[in-house]
């Protein structure tokens, strides 16, 4: 039996261009820039000498190739769970370029038309942090998204799926999620 309480080490895939522009991505399969390959190698740098039992991955290039240049490309399973938050119509824009129709809009608070809710995002996120908690003994890696893994942080330690809109996560970051006196479920590391 597996112990029920291992790490889940988060990793955000490096910059694409979309991700430089702050446009909202997620089923749009950018590739990396030149500085985003720059830091999924150095990113590789910070995990190294770190054992993981179970190695995830996001479907989508961007963060299959961040795996594969961070050193884990033949250890990788895809998981589709992890995927980015489906924004719908407000795929490839902008916030601003969304306020311009719906001033107050926010991802955390206001729906995407065509895309994801908030609880759709957060039930992908507990199946996920329940296949680690299953599989893993004692620590596991996830390439993935921003506001996903923001959410997943979240809900790593049972708190509203909208407390990660609190935690920001710039790309090519390591965070990692784990326990205090090994019974509480906490933020450990964040956006490193």
């Amino acid at each position: 039996m597996n112990d029920p309480r291992p790490e889940l080490w988060l990793a955000r895939h490096g910059e694409t261009e979309w991700s430089r522009t702050s446009r909202h991505t997620s089923i749009t399969d950018v590739p990396l820039t030149q500085a985003g390959e720059r830091s999924a190698w150095e990113l590789g740098d910070r995990l190294a000498g770190t054992s993981f039992d179970l190695v995830l991955s996001s479907p989508l290039s961007r963060a299959r190739e961040t795996a594969r240049l961070a050193g884990f490309g033949d250890r990788i399973e895809i998981d589709p769970g992890a995927q980015e938050w489906r924004y719908g119509d407000h795929e490839g824009r902008t916030t601003a370029q969304i306020r311009e129709d719906d001033p107050d809009w926010s991802v955390w608070t206001h729906p995407s038309p065509g895309g994801e809710s908030l609880e759709q995002v957060a039930a992908r996120a507990d199946l996920l942090i329940a296949r680690v908690r299953r599989e893993a003994s004692t620590r596991a890696l996830v390439f993935s998204h921003g506001h996903f893994l923001r959410v997943l942080g979240a809900r790593w330690m049972d708190l509203p799926p909208r407390v990660g809109a609190n935690l920001v996560l710039d790309v090519a970051t390591v965070s990692v999620l784990g326990w205090e006196r090994g019974e509480t479920p906490a933020i450990q590391r964040w956006n490193a």
